[in-house]
């Protein structure tokens, strides 16, 4: 058996309590070379036995030397002619000129060997268009890749439409990641990819724990575990797996069923992401508090794209065609807001919920049933995007001012959903790689996201306006500082000296342009434990602190270099090496 099988069946039996067990850093399969030995045995013990056969014919037959007596080869001379004459280098006839019984024997072994090679070159090259052969040497290169990365990484199973997203915007921050998917087209695309580093990518069931090894997941870098498939049993496993043979490790789990859920919650503390219920959230969210929706869009956007402006859900009455899980999902948020829900789906029964109109929303007389005049939202939740599609226009020709919600389902139809008339566009794949990229790569991120409802409405807008004002229309890129004497030398030496504050807008001045702030806001402080976010400007900063920012690139540069610049000193003199403001301030300090 498996032996991480059957260590998987024995703690799930009772037998043994989960450990974390020792794993190898990369698993070196030798099966490319196993097949290579397997297929080429034959050809090359045919080619073996011709050259054996040869040149001991050329010792048996005899010869003459250059005085016309009797003379036999000796096997040096033999194998010596027998070698150049297969590599087809001819040095003629050597020691002495052959008889005519030699060069017979000569002949005959020329096309003896001609066959030899034929058959061994041609096995060669059927082996080397062999499917477990090729997939044996992509399994040994990808083994070698996660064996030598020597900086922290994701282990990504599931390529689709939100690994894409996900692999691209952690390239984009300069992550590393490893890709496990069954489909091989998926991980061909991952090579085409236009990244900045190579990430190593192999065609693999990741339900196999074996598999998950070989992708880096006993790796000392592996940072976390993120199962995206399309599958919730496969992300289970993924779970399963990472959280019995890795505990130490983050895991990250797609979802949409609530009992796969619990599942997971049963193996130790796995974020789970649930698209559905995630949309459900905002949405309601929206309803209360818009200002608080945007700047949550912003904090889970992809740093550097715009997001247009929304019209604000409206409180009334909504009607929702498709009643699977996204539709249920949005349902019971809405009515948990107090509004009334009419529903269109084909399936249910008539009376199962009076509030459910059986028939298809593509049909115009069922969508007259819904009163669409009479409502303020719609949402076209059905999994089929012509469907959605076509539903949004037939809305909007009954009831312009509807607040319409579509589903977008496949990354292809992202241009007619854009160019459609729907207020917000649901694109699960989108909401899971924000939501995972907040958490994988910012913890301090992702505390501050989910605590933006509990501040308010005027807070909120007062923090948009801030960031807009300072960052533009953009979506920010969102980075963490610790004020340390190693992280963060110049500042912490500021901080060090005696009557020597530093306050949030000293912190964020350009110091090239002392008078224009940096491109950057502090959304938030931690200090013994204790957050506090969006400090005012006159909020003073202590060693130890941990800053969460949100800026332009070029804000995060020029306060990186401002925070480690270096002192240069010299007789009745000290000069800051790169003009920086912090060192200004540790230079008054001195003097």
């Amino acid at each position: 058996m498996n032996p991480l099988l059957g260590y998987l069946q024995k703690v799930l039996s009772g037998d043994e309590p989960p450990h974390r067990v020792p794993l190898p850093a990369a698993v070196a399969p030798s099966s490319a070379v196993f097949l290579v030995l397997r297929r080429m045995r034959t050809p090359l013990v045919v080619l073996i036995g011709i050259y054996a056969v040869s040149v001991l014919g050329l010792t048996l037959v005899p010869g003459r030397d250059a005085a016309g007596s009797p003379w036999s080869m000796d096997f040096f001379h033999a194998f010596y002619f027998m070698s150049y004459t297969a590599t087809t280098i001819g040095f003629g006839e050597i020691p002495y000129a052959f008889t005519d019984a030699q060069r017979l024997w000569v002949t005959f072994c020329i096309y003896l060997t001609v066959i030899g090679w034929a058959y061994a070159i041609g096995t060669l090259l059927a082996l080397v268009q062999d499917r477990a052969f090729r997939h044996a040497l992509a399994v040994q290169r990808f083994a070698r890749k996660v064996r030598r990365m020597g900086e922290p990484f994701f282990l990504i199973a599931g390529y689709g439409q939100t690994g894409r997203m996900l692999g691209r915007s952690l390239d984009a921050l300069g992550r590393r990641f490893v890709v496990l998917d069954i489909d091989p087209s998926r991980i061909d695309e991952l090579d085409l990819d236009a990244l900045h580093a190579d990430a190593p990518g192999l065609a693999a069931d990741a339900r196999n724990p074996e598999h998950l090894v070989l992708a880096g997941l006993g790796h000392r870098h592996c940072d976390a575990v993120i199962a995206l498939t399309n599958d919730d049993e496969v992300n289970l496993a993924v779970t399963m797996s990472a959280a019995l043979l890795r505990p130490d490790v983050r895991v990250v789990a797609r979802t949409v069923s609530p009992s796969i859920a619990e599942r997971m919650r049963a193996f130790g503390t796995p974020v789970i992401i649930n698209p559905f219920d995630r949309f459900g959230d905002y949405l309601r969210v929206a309803l209360r508090s818009p200002a608080a929706f945007r700047l949550m869009e912003w904090m889970t956007g992809e740093p550097g794209s715009e997001i247009p402006p929304r019209r604000e859900p409206p409180h009334g009455r909504w009607v929702i065609c498709g009643y699977g899980r996204f539709g249920k999902e949005i349902a019971a948020d809405l009515r948990a807001e107090g509004l009334e829900v009419t529903i269109i789906e084909p399936g249910s029964p008539a009376a199962e919920d009076a509030s459910i109109i059986v028939g298809y929303g593509t049909e115009p007389a069922v969508l007259e049933r819904a009163r669409l005049t009479e409502a303020v939202g719609f949402v076209a939740a059905t999994n089929n995007d012509v469907t959605n599609l076509s539903l949004v226009a037939a809305v909007r020709g009954i009831n312009a001012d509807l607040y319409v919600v579509a589903r977008r389902n496949d990354e292809s139809n992202a241009r007619l959903f854009d160019a459609s008339v729907a207020d917000y566009v649901l694109v699960p794949a989108e909401v899971i790689s924000h939501e995972v990229l907040a958490r994988t790569t910012g913890p301090l991120a992702a505390r501050f996201i989910e605590a933006i409802p509990e501040h308010g409405e005027a807070w909120a807008a007062d923090l948009v306006a801030r960031l807009t004002e300072r960052c533009g229309e953009r979506v920010p890129l969102l980075w963490r500082v610790r004020i340390t004497p190693s992280d963060t030398p110049a500042l912490a030496a500021a901080l060090a000296m005696p009557d020597n504050d530093v306050t949030v807008e000293e912190l964020l001045r350009d110091p090239r342009q002392p008078e224009q702030p940096l491109r950057a806001v502090v959304l938030a402080v931690v200090r013994d434990g204790k957050t506090l976010r969006a400090p005012p400007d006159d909020y003073h900063l202590a060693i130890g602190d941990e800053l969460l920012l949100a800026g332009r690139r070029s804000a995060r540069q020029t306060l990186a270099a401002n925070l480690h610049v270096a002192v240069t000193r010299e007789p009745r003199r000290v000069r800051h090496a790169h003009g920086g403001w912090l060192w200004r301030r540790l230079v008054r300090g001195v003097r």
